[in-house]
């Protein structure tokens, strides 16, 4: 039977095909829909949203340990997040097959670095596969779970952005019976000592000799041999890129990427006359092709930065461009946050208390776009509260005014250990914990703060202010971040305040059924507004400048956040 479905949705696929018994992630674009569909698609496999990565890989590893077939998933920065235990997992004995899927994010479509994770195979010293479709997405991952047994270590699929998210047929297959978990006691392969450690180094490194016999006799390792003239070896969605431009030339075709096939590789070359290596970001290939003392282009005519096309790697290959060139002329459309999102109305207050933002990853770090430009630094899931007790300290007592803004996912994410060091420590820092009751960045996935699992069972529902006390903080308070005036006022008076206090920012994404506000659009009685653009300063893409007056178009949620800031009455009843 033949289905259309994206790499995600291939993935999903392939999970319940291979007889997996839990799937185990962290939201994150690209990655996010494998989870979401096992969950709708799959309920035979038991899917949950972790509170991070490190926690979902660890989840998996037990899970493995019990000998059931395991799948992790995560967007390219969570595995920074997962490195902790992913480093060490190999030097164990993996029982059920154990996947991690790495979603890459070339061109940084939501994503705050280019970084590329198969840097991550060679670094943990584990075995990783790369589709090029939707098809190869679902027959990678389940030989990615026969080689997890085989060898016994963890496999690595990388996709990237294109290949999650594009459609293509794919024939889907019959559906493996779940292994009957056991526990079982390994305690010289489980219990990472260092003098149990160092016997299993070496069994790594033996592994790793042995993955590379397998990788050059694999057969997703490929050659396609046409025209002699130009070969090029690929991988992943530039093979495809590749394959377009150059239909007639040879192929090494690599699905597993790591570790490289070495005789494959000298073979290959020995065919053709002029070595290509196509491939997005790092010249993660091509290091190792000239390592082997082999000449090729790679990365001194291809870029390392951003995506690959067609163009670009005909522009590279054949020296020639287009007509038409390859950059289209295509109108600007920066992000913003929506109309009416409760997080407009305390950046707001924050920025008209002057103080320094220290910002984090979600919608928020959007605030930092004119004319809000209420978001001062942004590193990764976590940062912005250490970032402000940083700060603080380094300045000294009353110096300045800081702040920190964090999401209530990204919170329980990573956020909980920077406020506990803050208390800890005696900072003197204002965080905003930004609960709008959803993971909304990614498309509003719960988390333990709003009571609901990925399986839709009712579970606990974390009270942020318990728990911000319970850390130590003693100066907390719940606002409402659409009343402007004491929204402001609040963040005055934590500003003053001389040890670390908390601010909870309380109101629904306003994607969702349980928001605050009512859909209906405001209007502005014209005759009234003299054009001070005050309402601008919000943000807002519902209102825009026409003729010398502020008008609201039909995209307003009708929040009233403009209104409050309105000192002539101009913004009045609805639509």
């Amino acid at each position: 039977m033949k289905k259309i479905l994206s790499g995600n949705e291939a993935i999903a696929r392939a999970a319940m095909e291979a007889g997996v018994h839990i799937a185990t992630a962290y939201p994150g674009t690209p990655s996010t829909e494998i989870l979401e569909t096992i969950a709708k698609k799959f309920p035979g496999i038991h899917a949950e949203w972790a509170p991070n990565e490190k926690v979902a890989l660890e989840v998996a590893a037990g899970a493995s340990y019990a000998g059931a077939r395991v799948i992790a998933v995560m967007k390219h920065v969570g595995v920074n997040v997962a490195a902790d235990p992913l480093m060490t997992l190999p030097y164990t004995y993996i029982r059920g097959g154990l996947v991690l899927v790495s979603a890459d994010d070339p061109e940084l479509f939501s994503s705050q670095n280019e970084q590329d994770n198969r840097n991550y195979a060679r670094f943990a010293k584990i075995p990783m596969l790369e589709p090029s479709s939707s098809q190869e997405a679902k027959d990678f991952t389940i030989e990615a779970f026969e080689i997890s047994e085989e060898f016994g270590t963890p496999v690595m699929v990388r996709t990237t952005t294109r290949i999650s998210h594009s459609l293509c047929i794919v024939e889907v297959g019959d559906i493996k019976d779940q292994a009957t978990p056991t526990l079982e006691k390994h305690r010289s392969q489980w219990v990472m000592l260092p003098a149990i450690a160092r016997v299993r180094h070496p069994i790594i490194e033996e592994r790793m000799q042995r993955l590379k016999t397998f990788s050059n006799t694999h057969k997703y390792n490929m050659m396609e041999i046409n025209n002699t003239s130009i070969g090029i070896i690929s991988s992943g969605i530039a093979y495809q890129y590749a394959k377009e431009v150059l239909p007639d030339a040879s192929f090494l075709k690599l699905g597993l990427s790591y570790p490289l096939p070495d005789k494959m590789i000298r073979e290959f070359a020995s065919k053709v006359d002029e070595l290509w290596v196509v491939e997005e970001l790092d010249p993660f290939i091509e290091q190792e092709v000239k390592a082997l003392g082999i000449t090729c282009h790679g990365k001194d005519c291809l870029p390392v930065c951003g995506e690959l096309s067609p163009d670009i790697v005909r522009n590279a290959i054949l020296n020639t461009k287009d007509e038409k060139g390859s950059q289209y002329n295509l109108p600007a459309r920066p992000p913003n946050m929506c109309p009416g999102c409760p997080h407009r109305g305390i950046l707001w207050a924050l920025k008209r208390n002057k103080c320094f933002i220290a910002g984090d990853i979600g919608c928020y770090t959007l605030g930092f776009l004119p004319p809000l430009e209420a978001i001062d630094t942004c590193l990764c899931m976590g940062a912005g509260i250490n970032h402000a007790h940083g700060i603080s300290k380094a300045l000294g007592p009353g110096k300045a005014k800081i702040a920190a803004v964090i999401g209530d996912s990204t919170f329980f994410h990573s956020g909980i250990t920077g406020l506990l060091n803050l208390a800890y420590n005696k900072g003197a820092a204002l965080v905003v914990i930004l609960d709008n009751r959803t993971t909304a960045m990614t498309g509003a996935q719960d988390h333990p703060g709003t009571g609901i699992t990925l399986e839709g069972d009712h579970t606990i529902d974390i009270n942020l202010e318990v728990l911000v006390r319970a850390l130590g903080i003693e100066w907390v308070e719940t606002i409402d971040p659409y009343d402007l005036k004491n929204a402001r006022k609040m963040v005055k008076k934590a500003l003053e305040y001389k040890g670390p206090a908390v601010i909870i920012s309380s109101a629904p994404c306003i994607l969702l059924k349980s928001r605050k506000v009512s859909g209906r659009p405001l209007k502005i009685d014209a005759d009234k507004c003299n054009g001070c653009k005050v309402c601008l300063g919000l943000g807002c893409p519902a209102i825009e400048f026409r003729d010398g007056k502020a008008f609201i178009t039909e995209v307003c949620s009708g929040c009233g956040m403009c209104k409050d800031l309105c000192a002539f009455d101009a913004i009045g009843g609805t639509v």
